[in-house]
């Protein structure tokens, strides 16, 4: 018989899920068809498609994750379920690298600099694409790999031998350099550079208006309107994944809180609507699967009338 809080944990699951899947499955889907179309994709729709594929199976991850939280806690608390969280730290980030070359991709694509070094990255980055998505699943499995031959995490074994919560931070500040660690610190690596993308679209949103004021030309043109799109994009992203962070770092630590199950399950429903939730932001500021799925609603009226 399951309590309230995991009624509630679970009809929220339920949903998160559900959106993910449609909207990730949705983006692969519209690329799929398009690609069978025209024989060919841009570098664009391979990095949506890439991403959509990865998402989903974050969230199948996730999901699987939180049905032990319910129905088998102890396999939770004995950490008995490192298959599952391997193929979480595949996903994971493997949909914050693809994240993250999506938001580059906007920046090279949008921005305009005279650096020569931009412009040389901005003339090559459709020939490499396909070759930095191959590099970014090559480094994700190598992640993984290194996790699966990694033990128990050294925190997690401090914390469940230590008596109170207190005590369990008298410990030599060594142990706590573990995997964790360096996964996190990698995580931060990824949201820095998608930090630092927003900024110069800024920059270069910034040099176009004051250009537009000195030519006495208005502000509401194509340029300003193709950058403000993927900073609305990437601003959405970086919250995101912000929010997904401090949940994955709480969920890291939360053998160290008396109300672990319920911490997790809270910390579970956070993390799951970061890839859940972009993925609709992603359909909304995306010209050809916004157009896409305005399509498929009026031939679903149309059949309903029929």
């Amino acid at each position: 018989m399951l309590s309230t809080e995991e009624n509630i944990f679970m009809v929220i699951i339920t949903g998160e899920f559900t959106v993910g899947m449609l909207g990730n499955g949705y983006i692969g889907l519209v690329n799929w068809i398009d690609w069978i179309k025209k024989k060919e994709t841009s570098s664009i729709d391979y990095i949506f498609t890439s991403l959509a594929i990865s998402r989903i199976c974050l969230i199948c991850a996730m999901v699987l994750n939180a049905l032990i939280i319910v129905f088998y806690p102890e396999v939770h608390e004995n950490d008995k379920i490192k298959i599952v969280n391997i193929f979480w730290t595949l996903t994971n980030y493997l949909s914050m690298w693809f994240a993250t070359c999506l938001n580059v991709f906007y920046f090279l694509k949008v921005a305009n600099f005279s650096h020569p070094l931009f412009l040389q990255l901005k003339w090559r980055i459709d020939r490499v694409v396909h070759w930095i998505l191959l590099g970014c699943l090559a480094i994700s499995l190598l992640i993984s790999l290194i996790f699966a031959m990694t033990p128990k995490y050294e925190l997690l074994k401090i914390a469940k031998h230590k008596r109170n919560f207190t005590e369990s931070f008298h410990v030599s500040k060594i142990q706590y350099f573990s995997p964790v660690t360096i996964f996190s610190l990698l995580a931060t690596v990824l949201f820095t550079v998608s930090l630092i993308s927003f900024f110069l679209l800024i920059m270069s949103l910034w040099k176009h208006i004051k250009q537009m004021k000195l030519n006495v030309t208005g502000c509401r043109d194509p340029s300003t309107e193709a950058h403000v799109r993927p900073m609305k994009t990437v601003t959405s992203f970086l919250f995101l994944l912000f929010v997904y962070y401090l949940a994955s770092l709480l969920m890291t630590f939360s053998y160290l809180m008396k109300e672990r199950k319920l911490a997790v399950m809270f910390e579970e429903v956070i993390a799951i609507f970061y890839p859940s939730g972009h993925s609709l932001i992603l359909i909304i500021g995306n010209n050809k699967l916004r157009q896409a799925f305005v399509r498929m609603l009026r031939c679903g009226k149309t059949a309903c009338m029929m």
